[in-house]
């Protein structure tokens, strides 16, 4: 039985909720800033300081997180910054690479619209889990 189940005895402290929570609220923000500027989402998820200042949040908070059900929530949120960033690079790449036949802006324009739907997905769906107080995938 893995010790991120929801049946697991050792709760969370209070502080590591609230800052789950607010690392779940400021990747939201940015989410909203890339909607509401010319920004993209997925680059204002990346490179906005909400954005930033949670991942160095999760990377600091994880260590207490650990048999607790909130360090599925850690690894979800690390893990999607930093695989939007990789998908987000090798886009670029491929983009660059088809520009000369007309098919790279296209390649960007839907990369990372589907990029930004993705990231949108993963913390609306983490942070419904977290108020659950459930962990986000329980095979970890």
């Amino acid at each position: 039985m893995s010790d991120l189940t929801p049946h697991n005895n050792e709760s969370p402290k209070k502080n590591l909720l609230f800052v789950t929570q607010l690392v779940y609220i400021l990747h939201g923000l940015s989410i909203v800033i890339g909607l509401m500027t010319g920004a993209t989402i997925i680059s204002a998820f990346l490179f906005g300081w909400p954005s930033i200042a949670a991942v160095i949040l999760n990377y600091i908070m994880a260590p207490d997180a650990r048999g607790t059900f909130l360090q599925s929530h850690f690894s979800w949120q690390i893990r999607t910054f930093w695989y939007g960033m990789i998908w987000t690079v090798l886009v670029a790449i491929v983009g660059v690479l088809l520009t000369p036949f007309v098919i790279g802006p296209f390649i960007w324009l839907i990369g990372f619209v589907v990029l930004g739907i993705w990231v949108a997905y993963r913390i609306v769906v983490g942070w419904l889990r977290l108020r659950q107080y459930r962990p986000v995938f329980s095979g970890y």
